[in-house]
């Protein structure tokens, strides 16, 4: 049986905004009701979810954070029973907490609407093998992909975490034609083909969808030359947690937001006054939708910029610039964003100790991104052993990285490698295109 209704995605704004509107109005109602979170905000800001009667209203309601779900770990914003949650996912919080969100059936259903929406508007089809390539801190969007492309009953070879020549390998041999991944990752494979004198010829492979990392056109365009395919972006958040709730469609003109299950705000992240239409700003998302895990106001951290004009493919969903840069201090490794006190959190955690000196950078080397951490040699740390010392490096390297789902490499570095001039409150990006091919 479809899943898909086609006529939603083109309703007129009158039809557009009720529907918004509506579906606003219910979502406040059982947040207040169920969250206490939630209804602690409306209380003291004296918010009635009853006064909210037009969609601008909603600027009176407080934001939500990333350190809420932190402070609310594990399931302190659920809005449902646990007996009527069927999935439970994690994802990367800005502490040491992760954030735990969970879906009701109906919830499932919705997101396995969204994707769906997003491979068809990408002329992915029941004739297409579908490969998920991602990292092991994007597993949760593997399933989600797993589950949309299978509803429209693509062939799927679902996410499994294999070093980038076995993937290579099944995407030649199983010809597969779409392959879901981060820029980065293809960026990877594509210097992994040419290295191993493979002809993109030979692939079946037809499209290439990018998602975890803000568009990169000259990326795009190296991609579409070299392995003779199309490329389509799709937008989401670990934290809702899931992808495509924004996709390209064949006019390639910014992203359609599913306005269906959520209403966007665009701010200025300064004031968090709401930017002029067309202007760029932080990204607030409302979800419209969600019954377990309910988001109102959640400031995203990316920078966007919400486009005017009806879009030639007919949808009537608003369509959004996804810029690189952020409003925040987070860096996207292969997809994941990594915080710097997260980092430092995880290091207490794994040495025992808090590190006198450390400093954190992304680089790449050979297509690959990863975080490199130097920590300075302390008598906690130091031995005279070469090999004891390398093997520390790598134990604590996998252990982070087991911890953040992105690639780490550990340099111990002697103090006076530390200038003072370099901040350590921050993740230095070092990556000279941010993934070109």
């Amino acid at each position: 049986m479809p899943i898909r209704n086609p006529a939603v995605e083109c309703l007129d704004l009158e039809e557009r905004t009720q529907q918004q509107l509506e579906r606003l109005q219910s979502t406040l109602n059982r947040a207040c009701k169920n969250v206490p979170f939630y209804r602690n905000q409306f209380a003291e800001n004296r918010i009635d979810p009853l006064q909210i009667e037009n969609l601008s209203d909603l600027t009176h309601v407080p934001f939500t954070h990333r350190s809420h779900f932190s402070e609310h770990y594990p399931y302190g914003l659920f809005a449902v029973p646990l007996r009527d949650v069927v999935r439970i996912h994690t994802a990367q919080g800005s502490s040491i907490n992760p954030v735990v969100s969970g879906y009701t059936k109906q919830d499932l259903a919705v997101w396995h609407e969204m994707v769906a929406r997003a491979l068809v508007a990408a002329s992915v089809s029941g004739l297409d093998i579908l490969q998920i390539h991602l990292d092991v801190g994007l597993t949760n969007w593997g399933r989600e992909y797993k589950d949309g492309a299978e509803a429209i009953e693509s062939s799927v070879i679902p996410l499994t975490i294999l070093p980038p020549e076995k993937q290579l390998m099944i995407l030649k041999d199983y010809r597969t034609s779409v392959l879901v991944t981060t820029g980065s990752a293809a960026a990877e494979l594509v210097h992994l083909l040419f290295q191993s004198n493979l002809n993109p010829n030979a692939l079946a492979l037809k499209t290439l969808i990018l998602v975890g990392e803000a568009p990169n056109r000259d990326m795009a365009r190296q991609l579409e030359e070299r392995l003779h395919v199309r490329t389509w972006f799709h937008y989401g958040l670990s934290e809702v947690p899931g992808p495509a709730l924004a996709f390209e469609c064949d006019e390639r003109s910014g992203l359609h937001l599913s306005e269906d299950h959520f209403l966007a705000e665009v701010i200025d992240p300064d004031s968090g006054v709401p930017v002029k239409e067309g202007e760029v700003g932080e990204l607030v998302l409302t979800t419209l939708t969600t019954r377990a895990f309910p988001l109102i106001r959640y400031r995203t951290g990316d920078k966007v910029r919400l486009m005017d004009g009806s879009c030639g493919c007919g949808r009537t969903f608003r369509r959004m610039e996804w810029l690189r840069e952020r409003t925040d201090e987070a860096v996207v490794i292969r997809g994941v964003k990594i915080h710097h006190q997260q980092v430092r959190t995880f290091l207490h955690r794994i040495l025992g100790h808090e590190p006198e000196r450390c400093r954190f950078r992304v680089r790449e080397t050979r297509r690959r991104d990863y975080l490199e951490v130097w920590l300075g040699v302390d008598d906690l740390i130091f031995s005279d052993e070469i090999k004891e010392m390398e093997q520390t490096s790598l134990r604590l390297g996998s252990e982070l990285a087991t911890e953040l789902g992105v690639p780490v490499r550990i340099q111990f570095r002697e103090p006076g490698s530390f200038k003072p001039e370099l901040s350590t409150d921050r993740i230095e990006d070092l990556r000279e295109d941010h993934g070109a091919a």
